[in-house]
């Protein structure tokens, strides 16, 4: 894996933002854009832009919604996109709360299987604590045990099971 760092999505990734959910959109793995905050459902970089800057703020974060940074990990020798992390500032709503956790990630495609989801994670518990946080909670389906493995890297520890429509969550904690 090569060095990363976690940086606030700008105009500048503006085409390499698209060119990354066109690739996941294509890899058809039932990837969810965990933590992309609505860039599925955003037509351009700008659009994306302005949902992500709207949930930083409590004056702006739209109903039913908690306040966020995402962040893009971008690889420092090429300036490419590698995964996007969200951080959500508490987790005091229905979903959050229940199965949703603290911060949600996605890694390009192409680039899964090289680390990068345990550096995210590890760069982004890093900005937990500048918000003076003391225990986030993460989740991940039952089956995604690369995502699992991620947590546990990162110190998460398992708290318990439970069923979402249809499908089995792991709910872990990391204690920062």
């Amino acid at each position: 894996m090569e060095e990363i760092r976690l940086v606030k999505p700008s105009i500048e990734y503006g085409e390499d933002i698209m060119q990354f959910r066109k690739e996941i959109m294509e890899a058809n793995d039932n990837d969810s854009f965990a933590g992309c905050g609505s860039l599925e459902k955003s037509s351009t970089a700008e659009y994306w832009l302005n949902l992500l800057a709207e949930k930083e703020s409590v004056d702006t974060c739209p109903a039913g919604s908690v306040t966020s940074n995402t962040y893009i990990a971008v690889r420092i020798s090429d300036n490419k996109i590698v995964g996007v992390i969200d951080l959500r500032h508490h987790i005091d709503h229905p979903i959050l709360g229940s199965w949703g956790g603290h911060m949600g990630y996605s890694i390009r495609p192409g680039e899964r299987n090289k680390g990068y989801a345990k550096e995210i994670l590890r760069l982004n518990l890093q900005h937990c604590k500048d918000r003076n946080m003391v225990r986030v909670m993460i989740t991940c389906s039952v089956d995604n045990i690369a995502s699992e493995k991620t947590i546990i890297a990162n110190g998460g520890v398992f708290e318990k099971q439970i069923y979402v429509d249809g499908e089995y969550i792991k709910r872990y904690w990391i204690t920062l």
